[in-house]
């Protein structure tokens, strides 16, 4: 859509943007208490993992990121497990430099896309793997900010 400035454009976009994502929020938030998934919510290994899946499912770190964030402020789901999530929702974000990638590639990545790409994927697995044991004395110390 192109409506003559791109200034206009932009900023039409932003507005866009902006409503979608408070809708999908507030259709998170109305999900409330989600008994059927306790087991899964619970579990911040579970979390994790799912975290991850919805990020490489979605390719975007940032609506995981926000569906999260909806589903804490709801309280549908506990902060540990929340926090594992995002830890999960970084890797999953890889997935986006994976698929670049290949294609860029015309198959497995060579060269600077592979270097870039192994960086990207071990920062994230390094992060997460110090990080992942420490979730509950995170979620501790965050509490009581």
């Amino acid at each position: 859509m192109d409506l003559g400035n791109p200034v206009i454009t932009t900023l039409v976009g932003l507005v866009i943007f902006y409503v979608g994502l408070k809708t999908f929020s507030g259709g998170m938030k109305s999900m409330g208490n989600i008994e059927h998934l306790s087991w899964f919510l619970g579990n911040p290994i579970y979390m994790f993992v799912g975290g991850i899946m919805m990020t490489l499912l979605w390719q975007s770190s940032s609506l995981s990121t926000t569906a999260i964030i909806a589903l804490v402020a709801s309280g549908a789901l506990p902060l540990p497990a929340a926090i594992a999530a995002v830890l999960g929702a970084n890797i999953g974000t890889t997935g986006t430099i994976w698929l670049a990638g290949l294609l860029v590639s015309d198959g497995m990545p060579k060269g600077d896309t592979l270097r870039i790409a192994i960086a990207h994927t071990g920062a994230n697995l390094f992060m997460a793997a110090t990080l992942l044991p420490f979730v509950s004395h995170i979620a501790k110390w965050l509490g009581r900010i």
